[in-house]
C-alpha cells in the first residue's frame, strides 16, 4: 500500500499532499481513538483494525487520528500497510476545522473519545456522518461490577445516562453484542444502531490434543475484570484441580502490574506479559479460560482461542451473546 502510504507521511508536508491527490475521489473515513490500535494488545484494538482494513477495501480513503497525539512508528507502518493514513496534528482541533469538510464520516471509538470529541466533531466537521463505536458497553460493565461488589451504583447510573445521551446524538451507533443491542433498543427506540461483532482470522491447530499442557488466559490487567478473573479463579479454582493435576499451571498473555505479580506470586500462575504471536501459546496450551465475572461486550479471548482451535471453558457472562452451546462450543 504506496510504500506504507509513504511511511505515515506527516500533516502538510509534501508526501501527504502526494497522498491526498492520490486518494482524491474516494470518500473519506476519519477514525477517532485513545491510542494507536495495537491489535496485539487488547480485542478493541484487534477488531478496530480489521474495520479499517475492510473499509479501505470497500473502496474508502482511512485516516486515523490518536487522541493521545502519540506515534509510535511500528505501529503507523502496519496501518498504512492496510491503507490506514495515522494523523497526528500538533493542534487537533485546528487540524480537524481546517479539513472538516473532507470528511464523509468520522468515526469515535469508544466512550472516552466520544464524550471529548463528539460536540467539537458537529462543529468542526459538519457535513460528516458521526459513528459512535462503542467497543462495548461501559456503564453495563461498570454496573455490573457495582453489583458484584454490593457497592454503590451511582457512578454507573451517571454513566448509563451520558453514554445513552451520546448514543442519541449520533447518527449511528455500533454495538458488539445482541444484548447490548436489545439493550439500548429498549432505552433508545428511535436510535439507528447496527450490530457489528468481532472479527477473527481462523487457524487451523497443528499441535494434537495430547502433546499439549497447562492453562491459557489472554488479557492485560489494565482492564479490571481481567484482573478480577485471573485473581478469582487462583484463588478458587486452580486449588481445586492441583490434587487431579499438581504440575498444571496458568499461563497469563497481557500485561500485569508487578503488584498484581506479586499478589499471586505463590500459585502455579505464569506471567508472560504482553507477546507479538498469540500462536505459540495457542498451539502449546490445552485449555483457554475465561473465568470473568463481570464485564460487557464480547469477549474477544474467547473468539481467538476458537478461531485457533482451543477449547474454552468460561464463566456464562464471559460467554454472554455469543450464541455458544454449553457442552458443544464451550463449557460453562
Amino acid at each position: 500500500m504506496g510504500t506504507a502510504l509513504l511511511k505515515q507521511a506527516q500533516p502538510g508536508t509534501r508526501e501527504a499532499e502526494a497522498i491526498a491527490r492520490a486518494e482524491t475521489g474516494r470518500p473519506h473515513l476519519l477514525v477517532i481513538e485513545s491510542t494507536l490500535p495495537d491489535a496485539s494488545r487488547d480485542s478493541g484494538s484487534l477488531r478496530l483494525v480489521e474495520l479499517l482494513r475492510i473499509a479501505g477495501q470497500l473502496g474508502w480513503r482511512v485516516s486515523l487520528m490518536p487522541d493521545d497525539r502519540r506515534m509510535d512508528l511500528a505501529l503507523a507502518a502496519r496501518l498504512g500497510a492496510v491503507g490506514v493514513q495515522v494523523v497526528v496534528p500538533g493542534n487537533q482541533r485546528s487540524w480537524l476545522g481546517a479539513h472538516g469538510d473532507d470528511f464523509a464520516v468520522v468515526m469515535l471509538s469508544r466512550y472516552a473519545v466520544a464524550s471529548v470529541w463528539l460536540a467539537q466533531v458537529r462543529k468542526l466537521a459538519p457535513r460528516a456522518q458521526v459513528i459512535f463505536d462503542t467497543v462495548d458497553l461501559n456503564f453495563l460493565r461498570e454496573r455490573r461490577a457495582a453489583e458484584l461488589a454490593r457497592s454503590d451504583t451511582r457512578r454507573a447510573d451517571a454513566l448509563r445516562a451520558h453514554e445513552l445521551a451520546l448514543i442519541a446524538a449520533s447518527d449511528c451507533t455500533l454495538l458488539v453484542s445482541e444484548v447490548e443491542l436489545a439493550l439500548v433498543q429498549a432505552e433508545l427506540p428511535q436510535a439507528r444502531l447496527r450490530l457489528l461483532g468481532n472479527i477473527h482470522q481462523v487457524h487451523e491447530p497443528i499441535t494434537p490434543f495430547s502433546d499439549r499442557a497447562d492453562l491459557l488466559f489472554i488479557g492485560g490487567f489494565q482492564h479490571p475484570p481481567n484482573r478480577d478473573a485471573v485473581q478469582w479463579f487462583a484463588r478458587e479454582v486452580l486449588p481445586l484441580l492441583r490434587p487431579r493435576l499438581p504440575r498444571l499451571c496458568l499461563h497469563v498473555i497481557g500485561n500485569v502490574d508487578a503488584q498484581a505479580r506479586d499478589v499471586l506470586r505463590d500459585v502455579q500462575v505464569v506471567f508472560h506479559g504482553r507477546v507479538d504471536d498469540l500462536r505459540p501459546w495457542l498451539e502449546r496450551c490445552r485449555v483457554s479460560v475465561a473465568p470473568l465475572r463481570y464485564g460487557a461486550g464480547v469477549k474477544g479471548k474467547i473468539n481467538t482461542a476458537m478461531a485457533a482451535g482451543l477449547p474454552v471453558v468460561a464463566t456464562r457472562i464471559a460467554a454472554e451473546a455469543m450464541a455458544l452451546t454449553d457442552g458443544v462450543d464451550v463449557l460453562l
